[in-house]
């Protein structure tokens, strides 16, 4: 068995492959859950979510007396991972359930995977490469969404800001291999 990862999805295009994602992590004995962050609502499929997993994905902070969903994670996955995610993540704003959750498992050690899709022109921003710099060196993983490899790059302008056309689950369960638990 794999272990228990926390899938963040932030409001993206790349959202819509979000049960795929789920599917290949299944099949690498994963036992997924789905955060998602309030501007993904508009992209992530809750009904392909709750066909994969049985469940729908989470928005809001549970409510005093529910039961938590899923046990702690060993992994976090944050796919996609916007501009605006990531930078709150390395500020340690958790003003959502999906920046708490993450911001707990940066806290806690927990390896986490990202996979940046950032256009050009927010690339540029002063405090971009600063912030991912600082998550690599909390531990986190930046994938390429182009090519699935370490050494995030803005998304090419002739994907139209879209990748999903190109993004492969498989990246993201080849670089969750070394935190497995089997």
């Amino acid at each position: 068995m794999a272990g228990n990862v926390t899938v963040i999805v932030c409001g993206a295009p790349l959202a819509v492959r979000t049960p795929d994602l789920l599917k290949a992590l299944l099949g690498e004995g994963w036992t997924p859950i789905v955060i998602g962050t309030p501007a993904s609502r508009a992209w992530l499929p809750e009904a392909g979510v709750r066909d994969v997993l049985g469940a729908p994905p989470q928005f809001e902070f549970r409510a005093p007396g529910q039961p938590k969903q899923g046990g702690p994670p060993d992994a976090v996955v944050v796919c996609p991972a916007t501009f605006n995610t990531l930078n709150k993540a390395a500020s340690g704003a958790a003003d959502t359930y999906a920046l708490a959750r993450l911001c707990e498992a940066l806290g806690e050690g927990v390896p986490v995977v990202a996979v940046p899709t950032v256009n050009e022109k927010l690339w540029g921003h002063p405090v971009w490469r600063r912030n991912l710099a600082l998550l690599e060196s909390a531990g986190t993983v930046l994938l390429d969404v182009h090519n699935g490899r370490p050494g995030p790059r803005p998304v090419a302008p002739e994907l139209g800001g879209d990748p999903g056309g190109i993004f492969e689950p498989s990246w993201v369960t080849e670089a969750l291999r070394p935190f497995s638990r089997s």
